[in-house]
């Protein structure tokens, strides 16, 4: 049977597939447009299979706010060109669309269905690497900002108040933690294996210190500890100098902000997000 070019143009816009694919495809399935779109499936299928062991450290991460829920979708690939695709960033707004319709708060299969056309068609190794929802509670702001590079960025959520100026300071602490990238939202957090750990290794470089030897034992205890509360100081979000104010922290800046609009503010979440990790 005769392959018009009406038949490979057909096949091509319902699969995505090259042109010399779908001829050939045409070819092997003597015409039957059906049957060639099966045969590139499953070709494009077993393909996708043999690339799923590629790593995937590029792509982008997808936020966005409806209601009282931010939801967040990150979606890897292996070259940074395709994580510009415009089918790729639109297979992660869909993804957006389905997270936040049925309140998914993980990557489940429709996620998936989403994304496998995508990699028969782009011929890249992908993966839904992370889904979530953050809830916004009654009489609270929800805030997020995603880095021009779309690999980095931040939710914020303050509960008390949702003032205008609560909700620029919210913003203003989702640019902190995507430039700051701190390690945890407060010392609280911060496990005691952690800190036993950074302790060994200040007291080790204080032992190599000859200045350090002729010091009394809760003399070095006090330099030690005081190396360690600066430490976290650096690594905890709320006791980290803010952003737009150097000389106060994060959390004095929270309390000024909640004198401002006469509310007590507490932070429900503060999280950072990196692509990959």
């Amino acid at each position: 049977m005769a392959i018009t070019a009406q038949d490979v143009k057909a096949l091509r816009e319902k699969t995505g597939a090259g042109m010399m694919e779908c001829k050939k495809a045409l070819t092997e399935c003597n015409g039957d447009i059906s049957e060639a779109e099966k045969y590139l499936k499953e070709k494009g299928l077993a393909a996708v299979a043999k690339r799923a062991e590629r790593a995937t450290s590029e792509g982008r991460l997808f936020v966005r706010q409806e209601g009282n829920k931010i939801a967040l979708v990150e979606l890897t690939c292996e070259t940074d060109f395709v994580a510009n695709n415009a089918d790729f960033i639109a297979a992660g707004e869909k993804m957006l669309d389905v997270t936040l319709a049925n309140g998914y708060t993980k990557v489940e299969a429709e996620h998936e269905t989403i994304l496998e056309p995508l990699k028969v068609s782009i011929r890249e190794n992908m993966k839904v690497a992370k889904v979530e929802i953050v809830e916004i509670p009654a009489d609270s702001i929800g805030s997020f900002y995603v880095h021009s590079d779309k690999k980095t960025g931040a939710i914020v959520v303050i509960k008390g108040s949702t003032a205008e100026a609560v909700k620029t300071f919210a913003y203003d602490c989702c640019l902190h933690i995507a430039a700051f990238t701190p390690a945890y939202t407060s010392k609280k957090d911060v496990p005691e294996s952690y800190i036993a750990d950074q302790k060994e290794i200040f007291k080790a470089q204080m032992d190599q210190d000859e200045k350090m030897a002729s010091k009394p034992d809760n003399v070095k205890e006090g330099i030690l500890q005081g190396k360690v509360n600066k430490h976290l100081a650096e690594i905890c979000f709320e006791d980290q100098m803010f952003v737009k104010d150097d000389k106060k922290t994060v959390t004095a800046k929270l309390a000024e902000v909640g004198k401002e609009v006469g509310a007590t503010l507490s932070f429900v979440t503060a999280k950072l997000y990196v692509l990959g990790k």
